[in-house]
């Protein structure tokens, strides 16, 4: 058995694949092409949002492949932006529209703050409480079979866990070699909340790292495999992503073990602090 049929089992029971397909910056009239060539490599875990804006196009896609929906693992994410219950039940809604999908198997809360005002100090309480109650309801319908959240710290998740009725069973964090939260990491398998690791390769900034390489070069991997190997290790979820068919099939051939030693080098390498191009973008700046 590969990675790409293994699970994890969320709190809730549903089945979810160990390594899932990232969408994200890919845009709407080649995603249906990405994904494709994902679900034709093994993949059963697609990751998309409202915020990717191409929803469409994975939508297009999962009618045209051959693979069974039952056998493919959908998640999208409720815009950042909505933080009111009415507003949230039309995008859950207009998501479902746009994938053409009667259901979706997880669905998150984007972040806790609007993007403009990310980690801004104000946490949107209400807000998110609002938006959480909305997926409520869809989970009730069958609309979705897992609820969750993205971005979320312990302050933030306290107050879903305290007032919700439905626990979430997943937070999709940015986590990856030199930049791993292990406070939230911990405190995420403390409430039973399954992590995924979005950006496991750094957004390629950690490629050319020559102590990364140095290991990598041990384990007879790319520096990208090691990466996504070390989420895996970690118990989180990675959620690699790419366009070229090579490295979407090498970022899949994981099926090896880090040792405990490389395992900690590795966790305590000095954390990035700059990811290029992506620096402007909130969840990389943390503003």
């Amino acid at each position: 058995m590969t990675v790409l049929q293994e699970t994890y089992k969320l709190e809730n029971g549903v089945q979810i694949p160990k390594l899932g397909f990232g969408t994200w910056l890919i845009d709407n009239d080649r995603v249906a092409t990405a994904v494709e060539k994902a679900l034709a490599a093994g993949y059963r875990h697609i990751d998309t949002a409202q915020a990717y804006g191409n929803e469409k196009g994975i939508g297009k896609a999962l009618h045209q492949t051959s693979v069974p929906r039952e056998q493919i693992f959908v998640t999208t994410k409720l815009a950042a932006e909505i933080k009111s219950y009415d507003a949230a039940l039309q995008a859950i809604d207009q998501s479902l529209k746009d994938l053409d999908l009667d259901y979706v198997d997880l669905m998150l809360i984007h972040s806790p703050q609007p993007w403009a005002q990310f980690r801004n100090g104000e946490h949107y309480f209400a807000g998110n409480l609002a938006a959480w109650r909305a997926l409520e309801t869809a989970y009730d319908a069958g609309k979705i079979r897992a609820l969750g959240v993205a971005n979320f710290e312990p302050e933030d998740l306290d107050n879903i866990l305290t007032n919700g009725r439905i626990k979430p069973v997943v937070n999709q964090i940015l986590l990856h070699i030199s930049n791993t939260p292990l406070k939230l990491l911990h405190y995420c398998e403390k409430q039973h909340l399954l992590v995924e690791a979005y950006s496991p390769i750094a957004h390629g900034q950690i490629l050319q790292n020559q102590a990364i390489q140095q290991l990598a070069a041990k384990y007879h991997v790319s520096v990208s495999q090691l990466a996504i190997r070390y989420c895996l290790e970690l118990g989180t979820l990675p959620l690699p992503k790419s366009e070229n068919p090579a490295h979407i099939v090498e970022n899949s051939q994981v099926d090896f073990q880090i040792s405990p030693e490389d395992l900690k080098t590795l966790t305590e390498l000095p954390q990035i602090d700059n990811y290029g191009t992506a620096s402007d973008f909130p969840v990389f700046s943390g503003k």
